[in-house]
């Protein structure tokens, strides 16, 4: 018989059985819980989230900011064996009412601040039985607690996560309960190294992959404590709230650490953080050296996917090279296939594929798709990389953000990484778009830096000089901001379709 594993148990009841039950929980601007607290009011959640009438492996969509009642929601659906499906809080009406139909959600949780958009759109989804706003959820913590588990096992179906539906519609990826003792034992552990004394501060938001095991997964798993922001993440705030609550891990992504760069925070700004971690598009060498430097304070670079539920492939703590992803995470197994599914030697392109046992069990009614990225064991994860001959993999972009200039591959990571060498630019995006002859041409979409004075055939002269000519971009556009997916990623979909519309309007600039 297989044996019963509930991931609500796992990261509550140990704390208590070990004697640790005052230890720090959650902090932040919505006030403190320990170990003991939040279990007692999970299992208090649980009990009413029953006589509410919610069923094992009903779906439970959650619309709520990063909080105390985010966690506890989440823990205690996963306590009586229901389905938590966080998602983005960034979404219009029209798109919960489409998330709550796919997921055919029979309950709806939001928090106070997103109340009158959830009813909007729970009148969009007829199968919809309840929604619990902020004073049903702190009559059901109210109520009395109810400790009992339902008897799940790692393979039982524990949480949703939809991706963020960049190229098409939003997929839901189905998560197991055991996945989250995977993704806490192997990165958590054994790549960020987290501590019980440690304080968990997440740019990313908790109804991300990212954030989810930033926010709360990581931080519950260890005996630490997460510092939750409810507002929308902005450098200065979450400076502010990491010096008020001590944060020691800080947690982002390329854009942000830019960001921050540009908020001209002072050097000190992150005293107490001891490890910053990023994830969810490359970081640029250029950009970890100047942030690193202003800062003095480390980043690994890693990533992951939701379909794999957190990373799989990261820097380590003082053995980081930058500009590449590093190497695998203990438990995880990679390979980097050709378009006919051999393998490639070391410094050849090709797209990488991962196993491990955090990867979801699929999408949820997407039967195709299911089978283009689930094949077998290994997950394809659609991204172009190449590996070192020390076992150091790279990230090229996108396998068809890749682009082939005169018979010769161009990785957009590397004409972004010499612009970001240029001491006017702050940050660098390049897609390919065709020319009038319908041949791909590298474009670049620079953010100067405040106060900075550059011109497009300065920064083309630039990369000329330091890459190879065929390389360069062809046009450069100089813009204030970038299109961003929900989870902060930028659209580069958008992106190339505004270059070739400029290829087809202007010629590109001159030279061989």
């Amino acid at each position: 018989m297989t044996d019963a594993f509930n991931a609500s148990s796992y990261l509550l009841d140990r704390h208590l059985e070990a004697g640790n039950g005052d230890r720090l929980a959650l902090t932040g601007t919505a006030g403190e819980l320990s170990y003991a607290g939040l279990h007692d009011r999970v299992c208090r959640t649980a009990g009413g989230l029953r006589e509410a009438g919610v069923q094992p492996e009903q779906r439970l969509l959650m619309f709520m900011a990063d909080s105390p009642d985010f966690v506890t929601v989440f823990l205690a659906a996963l306590r009586i064996g229901a389905v938590p499906v966080p998602v983005s809080t960034m979404m219009r009406p029209d798109a919960l009412a489409g998330l709550l139909r796919d997921s055919r959600a029979r309950y709806l949780a939001v928090s106070a601040e997103f109340a009158g958009l959830a009813e909007a759109a729970a009148a969009g989804a007829p199968e919809l039985s309840g929604v619990f706003g902020p004073a049903d959820l702190d009559a059901l913590a109210g109520g009395e607690p109810d400790e009992h588990v339902y008897p799940t096992v790692a393979d039982s179906p524990a949480f949703w996560l939809y991706t963020s539906g960049t190229t098409g519609k939003p997929k839901g990826a189905m998560h197991r309960h055991g996945a989250i003792r995977v993704v806490c034992e192997t990165y958590g552990s054994q790549v960020l190294g987290i501590r019980p004394e440690d304080r968990c501060l997440s740019a990313a938001k908790a109804f991300f992959a990212y954030g989810l095991g930033n926010s709360v997964l990581f931080p519950l798993a260890a005996g630490a404590a997460a510092i939750l922001e409810p507002a929308p993440s902005k450098p200065d705030t979450l400076v502010d709230r990491g010096q008020k609550y001590g944060a020691t891990l800080f947690f982002g992504g390329p854009t942000f650490f830019a960001n921050m760069l540009r908020a001209d925070l002072p050097a000190d700004a992150l005293a107490q953080v001891r490890l910053a971690a990023s994830a969810g598009e490359p970081l640029p060498a250029g950009l970890y050296q100047r942030w690193t430097t202003h800062f003095d304070v480390d980043i690994i670079d890693g990533i992951g996917m939701t379909e794999m539920l957190h990373i799989f492939l990261s820097n380590r703590p003082g053995a980081v090279r930058p500009g590449t992803t590093g190497v695998a995470v203990p438990g995880y197994d990679l390979r980097i296939l050709d378009e006919q599914g051999g393998e490639v030697p070391p410094g050849n392109p090709g797209t990488l594929y991962v196993r491990g046992d955090s990867t979801a069990t699929g999408y949820w009614s997407r039967y195709a798709a299911s089978r283009q990225v689930f094949q077998g064991e290994w997950l394809r994860t659609g991204d172009t990389y190449v590996r070192d001959q020390d076992g150091y993999y790279s990230c090229l972009g996108r396998t068809d953000d890749v682009l082939k200039v005169s018979g010769m591959w161009v990785a957009p990571a590397e004409v972004e990484n010499r612009l970001l060498a240029h001491e006017s630019v702050a940050q660098a995006v390049v897609v390919g778009a065709p020319d009038t002859d319908g041949l791909d041409k590298p474009i670049a979409f620079v953010m100067p830096r405040a106060g900075a004075t550059v011109t497009e055939d300065e920064l083309v002269e630039f990369c000329r000089e330091g890459i190879e000519s065929y390389k360069r971009p062809r046009r450069v556009v100089f813009v204030d901001d970038y299109p961003a997916t929900a989870t902060g990623k930028i659209r580069r979909v958008e992106l190339r379709a505004t270059a070739e519309r400029l290829l087809r309007e202007a010629p590109e600039v001159a030279g061989p």
